[in-house]
């Protein structure tokens, strides 16, 4: 009798611990999408409504290629966000990207797919940024853009220049990048000009807004 009672005991034990090991399947992050912006790739994604501290676990593919590979520096992270830019740097290619939370001990989610990410179509070009030198010889205009974009595509970048006369008359200058400064002589003595600029990609038909606007009153 005293043999049946402890065995019983131990099994109780036995089916607790094995109770307490089994993982609980965890809701998964939402909202798993690429935000990219001059070729800056972040995989972004938005946390489960728990009260319990997560950590978040990111992979990567090419899309057609079967294996998923782990991101370095985003394995087991806390943080919202995953820099892709160096997995993902071939604009031609498309890519996948997967992320699955974890509570310790045991508990986890299941995978959460981004949508398939193109760097060449889905990067959005920020504006340049635009600045005037009134000299004697007349209005000086240089153009920047982000060094990230002008190291990934510089001998692809174009500028366009919108000159806007006091008339409401618009002319439309080019530029190359990375060209330094474009000298604009043929201005009216003491007439206001206004002038914006915009980034193009002529070969993946790609622009970004238009510069602030400023304006100068010619020499």
């Amino acid at each position: 009798m005293i043999h049946l009672l402890m065995g019983a005991a131990l099994l109780g034990s036995l089916d607790v611990s094995v109770t307490e090991q089994v993982p609980v399947m965890l809701a998964p992050p939402t909202q798993v999408r690429f935000d990219s912006v001059n070729y800056k790739n972040i995989l972004r994604w938005t946390p489960p409504n728990t009260s319990h501290p997560l950590l978040y676990y990111i992979q990567w593919k090419i899309y057609g290629e079967p294996e998923w590979l782990d991101v370095d520096g985003c394995q087991g992270i806390q943080k919202l966000q995953c820099d892709l830019s160096t997995v993902t740097s071939e604009p031609r290619e498309w890519y996948y990207a997967r992320v699955h939370v974890s509570s310790l001990p045991s508990s986890k989610s299941a995978w959460v797919l981004s949508p398939r990410f193109s760097p060449r179509w889905d990067t959005k070009i920020s504006p340049p940024v635009l600045r005037l030198n009134v000299t004697n010889q007349g209005v000086v205009v240089s153009v920047r853009s982000p060094k990230a974009l002008v190291k990934k595509m510089q001998s692809r970048l174009h500028y366009k220049i919108y000159l806007t006369h006091t008339s409401g008359q618009e002319d439309v200058l080019e530029m190359e990048c990375c060209s330094n400064k474009l000298n604009l002589k043929e201005l009216k003595h003491k007439e206001r000009y206004c002038l914006q600029a915009q980034t193009t990609i002529p070969h993946q038909a790609k622009s970004s807004p238009l510069s602030s606007l400023k304006c100068v009153t010619a020499p």
